[in-house]
């Protein structure tokens, strides 16, 4: 009998979806801890902000600039960073990754100190804080996505992203209310404002995760203990049989205009996103809330509904194969939610409802739009090209956050800048219609140039 026959034979004896199962609650509760407190050390500044302007000195001009500093560092070190991962181990630098970042946070709280230690302005210490923060997490998303990569084929990776993404809205729903409470009952402690206590006790679990991600994950599909040999070919042939209809070369990659379209929609898409994550506590406090503690609860409040529409919409995409449309329809309801939003802030309540429908909408898209780029590449293609297209994603942190400070700047107004960013939401609906619908089916994309053990060293050139 032949080898090949002696491996399906023992394929045939595993169940493939408990399988997947025991795959994804392996792996999903890490990488939803690790991503959860990403997104909280991301936007936490956003809850800084309400207090730490007047602390430093610092106008609205200077904290936009800051909060664009983090993406400047992010974009700089992505695709390095993303080759790097491929080229050591996914465990050994999302750890690093994790460490670093989790420092970096915890160590703006020392920003006015740091300033006067270095003879600089404590604008100046903010912005390079800032910078480090987003070098040192540069290729932490696009890493757990080429990581997803390595173990799930894309027909499979709605789940495991949709795990992933729910970090997100508990993040924004735990944190708000979190990050008001700290900067509300710390604000004196030794002597430190609130903000400066939330900073350093949200960075703590960063670096604690940093151990669990090093010693929980296994690099590659062949390096898990936790897997039995027939369990391991079946994973494995299933990804060799994903990755031969892929792009495997980066180079050609650059050159299918899908991958620019995936660029595109990540972009408009994360505008929408960071421009509402970074202002909603603004937002709501323009509304006559001066509580940070209240500030906090009410910004959760939308992001509790974008949960329940994520859960349903990633589920039901799963359930159906189909991805323009969930992801198009959500962009359109969050644009025009946006929109109403800011039509409606004189009006709290009914300005919530819209800033539901917001959230719901944006929040709604995002597991569905980050399977497109794995179902084109795979590889060094997938290494770089997930980093390429995340950069640009990073891109839209520095427009979300300059396009309602501008337009705060220009019209007194920090709600018109939300009707430009509803806009973008719905550019992002039409960008993801234009994506041919036969992308989406499994073995339709490009295939790769025929390349000797593309697809065994995609999955065993890192070491153990």
């Amino acid at each position: 009998m032949s080898i090949d026959a002696i491996d399906g034979a023992a394929s045939q004896s595993v169940d493939e979806g408990k399988l997947y199962k025991k795959l994804l609650w392996r792996i999903a509760p890490i990488l939803f801890l690790c991503h959860t407190f990403s997104f909280l050390d991301r936007v936490n500044i956003g809850f800084a902000k309400l207090q730490m302007l007047g602390d430093l000195k610092i106008g609205d001009s200077a904290f936009a600039l800051g909060a664009s500093m983090f993406f400047i560092g992010y974009i700089a070190l992505e695709i390095p960073s993303n080759i790097v991962l491929h080229r050591v181990g996914a465990r050994r630098w999302i750890a690093r990754i994790m460490l670093t970042w989790g420092l970096i946070s915890a160590a703006t709280m020392f920003t006015a100190e740091l300033a006067k230690l270095f003879g600089v302005e404590n604008a100046t210490m903010f912005y390079i804080l800032r910078l480090l923060l987003g070098c040192c997490e540069a290729g932490f998303y696009p890493g757990v996505l080429l990581y997803i990569n390595y173990w799930f084929p894309s027909d499979r990776q709605t789940k495991v992203t949709f795990g992933l993404l729910l970090a997100l809205p508990t993040s924004l729903v735990l944190g708000g209310p979190l990050s008001g409470w700290l900067m509300q009952h710390s604000h004196g402690w030794m002597g430190y404002s609130g903000w400066q206590w939330m900073l350093l006790i949200e960075g703590v679990p960063a670096m604690a995760l940093a151990f669990l991600v090093y010693f929980g994950l296994a690099d590659k599909i062949h390096h898990a203990k936790w897997l039995t040999d027939a369990e391991k070919r079946l994973l494995d042939k299933n990804v060799v049989t994903e990755n031969a209809h892929k792009e495997y070369k980066f180079g050609p990659a650059l050159r299918d205009y899908r991958v620019w379209l995936c660029a595109g929609i990540i972009f408009t898409y994360a505008t929408g996103w960071y421009g509402l994550s970074f202002w909603l506590p603004s937002i709501v406090r323009e509304s006559g809330v001066k509580d940070t503690f209240h500030i906090g609860l009410l910004t959760a409040i939308p992001f509790v509904c974008a949960a329940a529409t994520m859960l349903f919409n990633a589920w039901h995409s799963s359930k159906t194969g189909e991805r323009r449309w969930h992801a198009a329809i959500p962009a359109f309801v969050g644009g025009t939610g946006l929109i109403m939003s800011a039509a409606f802030a004189g009006n709290l309540p009914v300005a919530m409802i819209c800033l539901c429908v917001a959230a719901s909408g944006v929040l709604g898209l995002t597991p569905i739009v980050w399977t497109y780029p794995g179902s084109l590449l795979s590889g060094t293609a997938a290494a770089a090209g997930f980093a390429m297209i995340n950069s640009f994603g990073s891109l839209s942190g520095i427009a979300g956050s300059w396009i309602t400070s501008l337009m705060k700047q220009w019209t007194g107004n920090i709600n018109n800048g939300t009707y430009a960013l509803g806009f973008v939401l719905i550019c992002t609906g039409i960008l993801v219609l234009s994506m041919p619908a036969a992308t989406f089916v499994r073995g339709a994309a490009r295939k790769a140039p025929a390349e000797p053990n593309v697809a065994n060293d995609a999955l065993t050139d890192s070491p153990a």
